[in-house]
């Protein structure tokens, strides 16, 4: 790979549209922002395996990109193909590498990187170019719906938003991503799109793209409260690298060689209402030194506001709204466990 840790380019180069995701250095020499010419100048910026063991946003690029290839797509698009040395391994990101969706502002602890810098870079390149909108792309590695994902509460990303899915997350941590660099400057949204190696997301995703690359504006008024479901991220929810955990291998093993034993089906409580003393753990003993961290905007503890651990058992205190939960070990060391939600009313204010 070139020392050069951006490439710019202004074509496809040749075999792209038919690699795997993991093919992709052997076509690129490292992360690519490619700019590709369509009738409206304002571009639509895609970003996609800023995850490297996620492929659904380079899959969906591929499928929409063939629809194209006899004729001018009705927009401009500039594309961001980022961790490709991670997902030639099929990995998040590689050891020694900073999450490519924590990047995109400077640290709030430690030092710029590189890719830091490839970001600011990126960054500053679109804002010129004046983007439409701007579409992270991902998949989950647990069980969630299809859901998209914004920085602000506005219109305009609301109704981005809802072209994909009416059900739209609200956030302002973890801070860094891609999106809440680009909200400064146009309509952005992350898209959630399940699992990887479904069929489905890939299409659902392709579909989203066309459907925006065809779009001459955003609606400005409000989105209909009953066409749309909006929940606030209020916590995020981690394992203290201090502390072990794991997950049963069956539903009967009741063996306990980690001090937090996950139940073994916890993914499927993701965007589950979860009422008072739901377990989700059993624990090794009561001892305070096993506890999560949950921390919310403010950067607050939050543990004694939602979890307890009581009876040798891990449960919640009150009701809560968890997603992006995991049975994914190495994902939940390098990310997290998962984040809270409550249902956010709408203002509807035009």
């Amino acid at each position: 790979m070139s020392d050069v840790l951006l490439h710019e380019l202004d074509y496809l180069p040749e075999g792209l549209l038919d690699c795997d995701a993991s093919e992709l250095h052997q076509y690129l020499q490292g992360p690519s922002l490619i700019h590709l010419k369509g009738r409206r100048q304002e571009p639509l910026f895609v970003s996609v395996l800023l995850h490297g063991n996620e492929p659904v946003g380079w899959q969906a690029i591929q499928q929409f990109l063939r629809r194209y290839q006899n004729e001018d797509m009705p927009r401009c698009l500039s594309l961001f193909i980022g961790n490709i040395s991670a997902a030639k391994e099929g990995l998040r990101r590689l050891d020694g590498q900073p999450d490519y969706n924590r990047i995109w502002c400077p640290p709030e602890q430690g030092e710029m990187t590189a890719e830091h810098d490839m970001a600011a870079q990126i960054v500053t390149t679109m804002r010129d170019r004046k983007p439409f909108a701007s579409i992270d792309i991902h998949n989950n590695t647990g069980i969630n719906p299809h859901y998209g994902c914004v920085n602000r509460a506005d219109n305009q990303f609301f109704w981005l938003a809802t072209y994909f899915s009416r059900t739209v997350v609200y956030f302002i941590r973890p801070t860094g991503v891609q999106t809440g660099a680009f909200a400064e400057f146009c309509p952005a949204v992350t898209v959630e799109c399940g699992q990887p190696g479904q069929r489905y997301g890939v299409e659902h995703a392709a579909e989203f793209l066309d459907a925006l690359i065809n779009l001459a504006e955003l609606p400005d008024k409000p989105v209909p409260a009953h066409d749309i479901d909006v929940f606030h991220t209020v916590a995020i929810v981690k394992v203290p690298e201090e502390i072990s955990f794991c997950f049963p291998t069956t539903a009967l093993d009741d063996s306990l060689d980690c001090q937090i034993q996950f139940i073994n089906d916890l993914d499927h409580l993701n965007f589950r209402e979860l009422s008072p003393r739901t377990i989700l753990a059993d624990v090794k003993d009561d001892s305070e030194a096993i506890r999560l961290e949950v921390i919310d905007d403010d950067g607050k503890d939050r543990w004694n506001d939602f979890f307890e651990i009581k009876d040798e058992q891990l449960c919640t205190v009150q009701p809560v709204m968890p997603s992006m939960l995991t049975l994914d070990e190495r994902v939940i060391r390098q990310d997290c466990l998962c984040y809270l939600m409550e249902r956010m009313p709408l203002t509807n204010k035009s």
